[in-house]
């Protein structure tokens, strides 16, 4: 399967707390698309979110993410990691 990396924005004033109950909101569904979660990070003060996973496609990591209620604004394949 690939790795995308989504990034939401418009998550200003974001708390450890928060990210990680999103975090978790994705993880308890996650398998219904075959989707794994591996990472998230944040940027409280941008409001930027950035989620690392891995997933049949761009697509299912959306669907995830809508159901939860935090849609990603992009998402994009990461082919190569080191």
């Amino acid at each position: 399967m690939a790795k995308y990396m989504d990034v939401h924005h418009g998550m200003k004033g974001i708390t450890q707390e928060q990210l990680m109950a999103a975090h978790k909101a994705d993880l308890a569904i996650e398998g219904d698309e075959k989707v794994h979660f591996e990472k998230a990070w944040a940027d409280p003060a941008s409001g930027t979110v950035y989620c690392l996973s891995e997933a049949p496609s761009a697509e299912a990591v959306m669907r995830i993410h809508e159901r939860t209620g935090h849609p990603a604004n992009e998402i994009h394949p990461v082919p190569l990691i080191v």
